[in-house]
């Protein structure tokens, strides 16, 4: 596979291999509240979201940039 290259030309700000677990952490947490407060309550409008709950702007990756494939080929390889 010495030829072949990413179809798009998009690569993380990262210093994480992946978002796997932040993404556990922050749906555990969702569950956990949202539990309690169907325990808590009869109201099911009273359900919160993942946003309310986790900042994903504590998560390790920081976004995606677009990389020139004419100025940075080594970047696209796979």
């Amino acid at each position: 596979m010495s030829r072949s290259k990413k179809k798009s030309p998009y690569s993380p700000f990262t210093t994480a291999n992946s978002e796997k677990e932040d993404k556990q952490l922050a749906s555990r947490r969702d569950r956990r509240v949202n539990a309690a407060l169907l325990k808590s309550d009869e109201d099911d409008e009273a359900l919160v979201n993942r946003k309310s709950t986790s900042d994903v702007w504590a998560f390790d990756k920081d976004g995606k940039r677009r990389v020139d494939p004419n100025k940075e080929p080594k970047a696209l390889r796979k």
